[in-house]
């Protein structure tokens, strides 16, 4: 028999996982922020693993939605997968030092954790789930889609995170090529007071040329007035020609 590919085992794992869970089912997190887990599964997972409602395309992992649809199909519930995700992220299987066949131990652990297994547990492999829908246009949905708003405050958004500088007040006066770099290099040049390696920097990977430009539009249109509108070509060239960047 030939081997199956590495891409795939993963795949496997986690539905066979999800498939025998039975005794998961009933004992999933009550007192789970959904909204945070999904804000905490697009920073730590969403670069990894394909999921629709959370909105995210990578494809380093087993795409969670296709891991978890035949346990849907039969009746399994959100708490069976959510203890199946649970586990698995306290004890990836397989385990081996190849992160294109397994993630590492305790990639979120705690009350993360729980927030981000019950996320996955309400959504993935739920058939036609897709991102919640925000007004403000398609620079918005890009915001929101992508968990912005858990460690940015913009006023627009109505978003109040405090991880991440506040938009709504380093953002005035920039150009949409300084914005479209802050996006995509978020190490370059740090805001005061905030520490490297803590917003990802894999989004010129995850969006599209198009989203990109979407958001930095969205961006400045929410905190100048528009004025970074002259800018729009800089930026999307910029967004062609830049070298993608990991994470």
């Amino acid at each position: 028999m030939s081997k199956l590919p590495t891409s795939i085992r993963p795949l496997l794992v986690l539905a066979a996982l999800a498939a025998v869970a039975l005794p998961a089912s009933g004992c999933g997190t009550s007192n789970a922020d959904i909204a945070r887990g999904r804000v905490l599964f697009i920073k730590k997972c969403g670069v990894c693993h394909q999921m629709a409602e959370a909105g995210t395309t990578a494809q380093i992992g087993p795409n969670l939605d296709d891991a978890f649809a035949s346990a849907r199909a039969v009746g399994e519930d959100r708490d069976t997968v959510e203890g199946v995700v649970s586990a698995q992220i306290e004890s990836p299987r397989p385990s081996t030092a190849n992160p294109a066949v397994s993630m590492p131990p305790d990639l979120v652990s705690g009350e993360d954790r729980d927030d981000v297994a019950a996320y996955v547990g309400l959504y993935a492999g739920v058939p036609g789930a897709a991102p919640p829908k925000v007004p403000g246009g398609p620079g918005a949905q890009v915001f929101a889609n992508n968990g912005c708003g858990g460690c940015h405050t913009l006023s627009a958004a109505k978003s109040g995170g405090v991880t991440g500088p506040n938009l709504d007040e380093v953002l005035p006066g920039q150009t949409a090529a300084m914005v479209h770099e802050s996006i995509v290099d978020p190490d370059k040049k740090l805001a005061k007071g905030y520490p490297p390696n803590v917003m990802p920097a894999s989004f010129e990977q995850t969006l599209s040329p198009k989203e990109l430009e979407d958001l930095v539009q969205y961006l400045l249109e929410s905190t100048s007035g528009g004025k970074g509108g002259s800018q729009k070509g800089t930026a999307q060239g910029s967004a062609g020609r830049a070298k993608p960047s990991g994470g």
